[in-house]
């Protein structure tokens, strides 16, 4: 069985509200827009036939609840979402073992209610944060309630990377070109997010926390000579605030914590990223993911080719199992 466990999809009440809400959303709303087999399922049972024994975990793509409206309607898309796709779930379980819930993260207290709502009446496997709101880091004081919650679920977060055109390639400039806020900036995103939360404590404070990255990760296995002894320096590069006690205070070697996020396969059929992933996080923090349905138009298509990828590796049949179902099992009570 292969369960793939980061899927983005519209169910159709939720995509006739956000065209309502927000129908010419641009960039991320222009993509999401042009993909048919977000919204169409019939157009999606077609693509995942042609996989044997092969399922999905669904959950919304991008753009985030909390771009789209304010905080006074993020709560009631989050519910149509989370509503839509347990159905979807209900209907059929063969396709889709799970959901993760879609939370309104500029209304923090509304997500702790859809957050017990989801996972408890309608049985999310999890819940998908995005790599900031609307430019805010993730270790707010008020963000973290929603941390500790779903430590005590024991179910994971999802990371999704956002980052947007707005976010300028250099302080001299308005906006980002020729799409480097998606290319670098989403792996730039999430790594920036893992840091925090490793630098913040995160895991020292709330011990069970799971956490999947997007993206193998995004930067961090690449650049693990700057995020290990790089960082063992932390401090000498800054002249206005003491950061050597930051490393003091956590209980053990900074890199250890990078290692504790746990992180998928959809890296659009890079082999080699997959490797420097899997090397850094190991066989039992990595699962199978793809990313669909942002296939392009032309080519072999990016489930095709993570499996290919991962069929590939140089690692046992025990330990290809783990990444295709084994570890999606486990972490997710499927």
């Amino acid at each position: 069985m292969k369960i793939d466990i980061f899927n983005h999809i519209f169910p159709k009440t939720f995509y006739d509200k956000m065209m309502k809400v927000a129908p010419k959303f641009k960039d991320m709303g222009k993509r999401v827009r042009e993909v048919p087999v977000l919204v169409d399922l019939e157009a999606r049972f077609r693509v995942m036939d042609q996989f044997e024994d092969y399922a999905q975990v669904i959950c919304l793509a991008s753009p985030p609840l909390e771009v789209l409206a304010g905080p006074e309607l993020s709560p009631e898309l989050a519910k149509v979402a989370n509503d839509g796709m347990a159905d979807y779930v209900a209907k059929y379980p063969e396709r889709f073992p799970g959901f993760i819930a879609s939370m309104p993260m500029n209304n923090p207290d509304a997500a702790l209610e859809e957050m017990d709502r989801a996972i408890k009446d309608l049985k999310a496997v999890g819940v998908q944060f995005f790599s900031n709101v609307k430019g805010a880091p993730l270790d707010l004081p008020e963000l973290k309630p929603l941390f500790e919650k779903m430590a005590g679920y024991d179910l994971p977060i999802w990371i999704h990377p956002a980052r947007g055109a707005n976010f300028p390639d250099y302080l001299t400039e308005d906006k980002s070109k020729y799409e480097i806020w998606w290319t670098f900036g989403w792996p730039y995103d999430t790594s920036v997010m893992m840091a925090r939360l490793v630098f913040g404590g995160y895991f020292d404070e709330f011990p069970n926390l799971k956490i999947i990255t997007h993206h193998m990760g995004g930067m961090v296995p690449y650049f693990e000579g700057r995020v290990g002894p790089g960082w063992d320096q932390l401090g000498a590069r800054t002249s206005d605030e003491d950061l050597s006690v930051i490393l003091k205070h956590l209980k053990k070697p900074h890199l250890e914590y990078f290692k504790m996020f746990l992180a998928d396969t959809a890296l659009f059929g890079s082999l080699s990223g997959t490797i420097c992933g899997l090397d850094f996080f190991g066989v039992d923090n990595v699962l199978f993911a793809s990313d669909s349905p942002f296939d392009p138009e032309k080519g072999p298509g990016y489930i095709r080719e993570t499996i290919r990828i991962i069929e590939e590796l140089p690692i046992s049949d025990e330990e290809r199992k783990k990444i295709f179902e084994g570890n999606a099992r486990r972490l997710l009570k499927l």
